[in-house]
């Protein structure tokens, strides 16, 4: 465990931003820390009392030496609150200097002066404290699964991802309009679960989950080949920054220079600001496989002429019945298609446009006219007037074609759907310049802010809505989530009773979380090496990890100062 903790540069960072700080010092962060992991890990509770228990009286005396406690365990019941207030001690200095307006957390505040100190994280200087905290619960998370990578545990994973934000609840109860007192957890908040009648008091958890897709069709139930690991945790208000929460779990993952794949997410983040969420992403080089909201499915609008369909450009002249084919469509129809509706998501696909280029180290990629290219999915009489396949009295002749073989014949131009043009074409043959881009040029470009057509940037995703190539990719990685999140509210590790992490504050919240998450990902690492091999992680193992990169540990300006006196 002393290995796990000084790999993650988190006591280190720690005992930086204490330095020079007045008041006794207590316990140093790396014994806090160390006894609040080890809490977790064999109790499933991270709680201070049962943290100093363990310390005290469950480790042997060479164990207590490296931690800096005394080697006999408190004899008199005043030795053992003396070491317990120095435990405590020493966990309120880190959560005192990580917070960016600390305040009194054992009662309740008039209702102005507590909404004054919860201003104080969203002002520069407290954004700045937010992102460190951020920072430091994450490196915690990511240590075992910088564990798993050194040990090429991770080698069967493709890199795909899921995002999903689950309640973390707590003990506080809400603000009160009778007695015009806030709630002791002053950044608290509602947390609407999707599916469920109540919301949930406390902060919200944005989880990022290794998962894999499975190809169109493959049975589920195979066994895995990577630990199915928490790989990103941020801890925050709900409903506030649900898409940069996301995107801050994942760039600190980039950093470890692991593959990226598809990355799954519901409607609350289809739903952020592309600048937010969406773009960023596809700059980190994911593909996005979105769900929309009712209203937001069907046409949902255009780029340089093709049609967006449902996260997808199309062919400008996609037939209507086509194009409307989800508008409208309730959650329940869109869960189990009818027959009709899963025949018309088949007929679109031809329509679609075509890759021609992946993404750049932008975001952008490049698409082509599904007429065009050495496989086209349909037959367009603009498409050959403008870019002739072979001029006349040029090429090979006709090709004999054996209808015995079923890929010949669905190869051939018959077999292929024909884009119906506007009757007035046939007449006047209007030029490429007058046409729109995607039809007059031989491809467009796509870039991951879609400049101009914020729709674009926002719906826009790399498997078409609906298909079975889209259900093998979101559907599984969403079960993932799910997955993730009943393993960390078990038996076991509940992150979701708040009983298990009662200190007060975002920022105590923010650290329990993480260091319970830190336990739980070791075991899932632990389980899964013995499932495999038979075998468990030695202190070898533990002492492989890497050392984080270093970020820069000086403290904020503004650190712990109480906010501006309201008004």
């Amino acid at each position: 465990m002393l290995a796990l903790l000084d790999r993650s540069g988190v006591p280190q960072q720690l005992e930086e931003l204490l330095a020079g700080r007045p008041g006794p010092a207590g316990v140093r962060p790396r014994t806090v820390l160390a006894g609040l992991l080890l809490s977790s890990y064999l109790t499933g509770r991270a709680t201070i009392a049962e943290a100093w228990r363990i310390l005290h009286f469950r480790l042997e005396p060479r164990a207590r030496t490296w931690l800096g406690i005394p080697q006999e365990p408190p004899a008199t019941a005043r030795e053992s609150i003396a070491a317990s207030r120095r435990l405590y001690r020493g966990f309120n200095r880190i959560t005192t200097v990580l917070d960016p307006a600390r305040c009194n957390r054992r009662s309740r505040l008039p209702q102005p002066v507590a909404d004054a100190y919860a201003d104080a994280w969203d002002v520069p200087s407290g954004r700045q404290a937010a992102e460190r905290l951020q920072q430091l619960a994450n490196q915690l998370v990511l240590t075992p699964v910088r564990l798993a990578q050194a040990r090429g545990y991770l080698r069967g994973w493709r890199g795909d991802v899921g995002v999903d934000a689950t309640p973390i609840p707590v003990l506080a109860h809400p603000d009160s309009e009778r007695t015009a007192t806030a709630s002791v957890e002053i950044t608290a908040g509602w947390h609407y679960s999707g599916g469920s009648d109540e919301p949930t008091f406390g902060y919200s958890a944005s989880f990022v989950v290794a998962a894999h897709r499975r190809r169109p069709g493959e049975s589920a139930g195979k066994p895995l080949a990577y630990p199915q690991m928490c790989v990103g945790l941020v801890l925050d208000t709900p409903t506030v920054r649900t898409g940069a929460n996301a995107v801050t779990a994942l760039t600190q993952l980039a950093e470890l220079g692991l593959p990226t794949g598809t990355c799954a997410a519901d409607r609350a983040y289809t739903g952020c600001a592309p600048e937010k969420f969406q773009i960023p992403v596809r700059r980190l080089g994911y593909r996005l496989a979105l769900d929309y909201k009712v209203e937001n499915r069907g046409q949902q609008g255009s780029w340089q002429g093709a049609l967006l369909i449902d996260g997808s450009l199309a062919c400008p002249h996609m037939p209507p019945a086509l194009t409307r084919a989800t508008q409208g469509a309730d959650d329940a129809t869109v869960r189990l298609p009818p027959e009709d509706l899963r025949e018309a998501i088949e007929e679109r696909v031809p329509y679609f446009l075509k890759t021609k280029q992946g993404p750049d180290a932008r975001g952008a990629v490049r698409l082509h006219c599904p007429a065009a290219g050495p496989s086209p999915s349909v037959n367009c009489a603009r498409r050959d007037r403008l870019f002739p396949r072979n001029p006349r009295g040029s090429g090979p002749p006709p090709a004999v074609i054996n209808l015995a073989d079923s890929r010949a014949r669905a190869a051939h131009p018959a077999a292929r759907p024909t884009v119906q043009l506007p009757d007035g074409e046939w007449r006047t043959t209007p030029s490429a310049k007058e046409l729109p881009a995607v039809c007059g040029k031989s491809d467009i470009t796509v870039p991951a802010d879609a400049r101009g057509d914020r729709l674009v940037a926002k719906f826009r995703q790399d498997d078409h809505y609906l298909t079975s190539t889209w259900t093998a990719s979101y559907k599984p990685i969403r079960s993932h989530n799910e997955g993730i999140h009943g393993r960390l509210k078990g038996e076991e590790t509940d992150i979701g009773n708040p009983k298990h992490r009662p200190a007060p504050g975002q920022v105590a919240q923010t650290l329990l979380v993480a260091i319970m998450v830190t336990a739980a990902n070791l075991d899932i690492l632990e389980t899964w090496l013995y499932q495999h091999t038979g075998t468990h992680l030695t202190h070898s193992d533990y002492t492989a990890i890497p050392p984080p990169a270093g970020p820069d540990t000086n403290p904020p300006a503004t650190t712990g100062r109480p906010p501006p006196p309201n008004g």
